[in-house]
């Protein structure tokens, strides 16, 4: 089994998935946005929008978990169609990860420890810090209280 990052094609709506920066090389991607600080941009958050906008494009991306999320908040808000134009807009230059059999293994091993220590965290919150273990990516997330229980992940706040 590989530990690359499947390339995938832009899809019919020019998002871009998986990365063909990890796949020939050895540096790891550095930030996985999650979804309150992809929420907190799409507010126009000033400390979130400038910390994007000084962090190279290849450095940040975002799992499909997340995009789902921001899909479902759209297709839920008083203005689906508006939402989800402007969810895209902000997808669109982000590259998207896959949830990659790799990222299912340490699913298995977070969430099992998670319980085992009676302090579990929301499903897709699982998922998503799984990912970022898995690869080796930085999560920025302003559920700090959450992630923390999550052992070997690394966490950054952009909110503050």
């Amino acid at each position: 089994m590989s530990n690359r990052l499947p390339v995938c094609p832009r899809t019919s709506s020019g998002l871009r998935r998986a990365t063909s920066r990890n796949a020939g090389s050895s540096e790891p991607m550095r930030f996985l946005l999650d979804t309150d600080t992809c929420i907190y941009a799409l507010k126009q958050n000033e400390h979130v929008v400038q910390r994007l906008l000084s962090t190279a494009r290849e450095d940040v991306v975002v799992s499909v978990i997340t995009e789902a999320e921001l899909r479902t908040g759209a297709a839920k808000s008083s203005a689906p169609v508006k939402t989800l134009h402007l969810v895209e807009n902000f997808l669109r230059p982000i590259t998207l990860i896959e949830f990659t059999s790799l990222d299912a293994i340490a699913y298995a091993g977070v969430r099992a420890k998670l319980e085992r220590a009676g302090t579990p965290i929301g499903p897709l919150d699982t998922l998503i810090a799984s990912q970022a273990v898995a690869r080796r990516l930085t999560l920025v997330s302003n559920n700090e209280r959450e992630f923390r229980r999550v052992s070997g992940l690394k966490l950054e706040n952009w909110w503050r």
